[in-house]
């Protein structure tokens, strides 16, 4: 029987397929992996979609990549860069074990994060851009102190991102979100920003247009 590094919860296709698309999900600060699976049923049916619990436990069923300093009054102070350096090398041994354990087309995989978890998400696929293709990042930033250098241009040919944020996000300001789209530019990495005009969340608006998104990526394949 496997082991796997991190707890999840599995959404099997609901189409019957052969190497199906993954998408991962990394849940945020103080969250769990019932957070973003709520809406995995919404999802397009092609996906096998698994739901990570991170790894570090506040209680009361709330769960933690890395710690946060929330009186930091800047990105660089935000978070606690050695623990987020082991939650990233906890991802990559959980992708590698979900990989190995499902059926799935590995040239198809999505990582799906929100706040916390899309910090580690961008950077993940920064650090391991030919093991992921397609990344949803979802009221987050790029945090460079978790990002191998150099950085080599020529290894993000298959990367696509979908960024949005929250133009009143009251716990990640948008100008670090903002930043995103112009860092991507310069490694001339796919993607796609979107603000909406809510708070730290998720807009009605913002699910439909991932959603979108997601659903070509599974058809071109």
């Amino acid at each position: 029987m496997t082991t796997f590094s991190l707890e999840y919860l599995i959404r099997q296709p609901k189409t019957t397929q052969t190497n199906p698309p993954l998408l991962i999900m990394l849940h945020g600060y103080g969250s769990n992996e019932e957070d973003l699976f709520s809406f995995a049923e919404e999802l397009p049916d092609e996906l096998l979609i698994i739901s990570a619990r991170a790894p570090l436990s506040l209680g009361f069923g709330s769960y933690a990549w890395y710690t946060i300093h929330f009186d930091a009054s800047s990105s660089d102070k935000f978070s606690d860069v050695p623990e987020a350096k082991s939650a990233l090398k906890l991802i990559d041994s959980f992708i590698n074990e979900i990989v190995a354990a499902y059926e799935v087309n590995s040239k198809n995989i999505f990582l799906l994060g929100f706040s916390q978890g899309t910090i580690l998400s961008t950077a993940y696929a920064l650090n391991h851009p030919h093991k992921i293709q397609h990344i949803v990042a979802l009221s987050g930033y790029v945090n460079e102190e978790l990002i191998h250098k150099p950085l080599e241009k020529e290894n993000f040919k298959d990367l696509d991102f979908f960024v949005s944020h929250g133009s009143v996000d009251q716990v990640i300001p948008v100008e670090w979100a903002r930043k995103t789209a112009p860092f991507l530019e310069k490694l001339h990495i796919k993607h796609e920003y979107h603000e909406y005009p809510v708070g730290h969340g998720v807009a009605p608006q913002n699910f439909f247009d991932l959603h979108s998104w997601v659903k070509k990526r599974c058809l071109s394949e």
